[in-house]
């Protein structure tokens, strides 16, 4: 009988397909319907440190007590935060009464500033882990590339200071030297990294002359950067390694488990195909295994990582073959 029972965060899993956090695991309906099509864990949808920030900008600009009152703008600047903070603790709670998979909960974060205590709440709450989603765009000109790493090591030092519980980062693929990234932040000691999280992209329409938002799910071919970074790294880091953006098929779990992933985590392909996707993909994950005689996952995982193949495989950026000797 094949084996995929797999680790992940020092969490023991069911198999390697983790729904990842999106409006869809925001709600018991679809947390259950994703436990019954054979997810391994769930990660709930991000609370966003920016929503509460950009909500609290606008309530500001419309109550004229914010500009008259430091005295209201206090209160309403914790009254604000503890009922977004409430809603998310709730859907924890409800979470784990309903689910007997791990239940890991998330924040989208920007700064340093509160979350230490949130990762208490969702501790005391029963999360299993908690998962860090930090995404700081390089546009500002006067931060250096070293004091936005900072910023992540800021974050995730205050978060671990006061909780037991495993805490994974999903980070960004903007850094100067990915790797070298890799390295420290797993040097913080965190117990997983995800690679990568899949920020909004703004797009242009020509018509109207505005800025709109471009493609809201992730490309079927997205699932290469990933592929590439976690078979670079795989074998150099002490913390789980998940694979995140453009997964959508049973073949691209396939490749990223042999780059050296310890688990999947899939978003898009879960609203385009439904949950049911879920129960797919392991089906026929479980006839290429069988094809191939492998009976668990630790048998082939990580058999294509940078460390058995040719470094150049994954380091080259040149389309050499295709391209090279092309005349025009």
């Amino acid at each position: 009988m094949t084996d995929f029972t797999t680790q992940y965060l020092g969490l023991y899993l069911k198999n390697p397909i983790i729904a990842a956090s999106s409006s869809y695991t925001g709600n018991i309906k679809h947390l259950k319907e994703l436990e019954k099509s054979g997810v391994s864990a769930v990660v709930l949808k991000s609370i966003f440190e920016e929503e509460i920030i950009n909500d609290h900008h606008h309530n500001m600009d419309m109550d004229d007590r914010f500009h008259s009152s430091l005295e209201f703008l206090d209160y309403y600047d914790y009254d604000l935060k503890k009922e977004s903070v409430d809603k998310y603790i709730q859907l924890i709670k409800d979470a784990k009464k309903e689910l007997l998979i791990p239940v890991i909960a998330s924040v989208n974060c920007v700064t340093s500033q509160d979350w230490a205590d949130f990762a208490v709440k969702c501790e005391n709450a029963g999360a299993d882990a908690l998962e860090l989603n930090i995404f700081i765009l390089p546009s500002d000109e006067q931060k250096t590339a070293q004091e936005i790493e900072n910023e992540y090591i800021k974050i995730i030092d205050k978060v671990r200071s006061g909780i037991k519980i495993p805490v994974a980062v999903k980070m960004s693929h903007y850094f100067t030297n990915i790797s070298e990234m890799i390295k420290k932040l797993d040097q913080t000691g965190i117990s997983g990294l995800v690679l990568f999280n899949r920020s909004y992209s703004p797009d242009i329409d020509i018509d109207k002359m505005e800025i709109t938002s471009s493609n809201i799910f992730s490309n079927s071919n997205d699932f290469t950067l990933p592929l590439r970074w976690i078979a670079l790294n795989a074998n150099k880091v002490n913390c789980s390694l998940a694979a995140s953006t453009g997964i959508h098929d049973s073949t691209s779990v396939i490749k990223l488990l042999l780059a050296g992933a310890d688990v999947i985590q899939l978003a898009s392909t879960i609203f385009i195909n439904g949950s049911e996707q879920i129960t797919k993909i392991l089906n026929e994950l479980d006839v290429w295994m069988s094809k191939n005689k492998y009976l668990n996952i630790d048998q082939f995982r990580g058999k294509l990582t940078n460390d058995n193949k040719n470094p150049a495989e994954f380091e080259r950026v040149q389309f050499m073959k295709y391209f090279g000797n092309k005349k025009i």
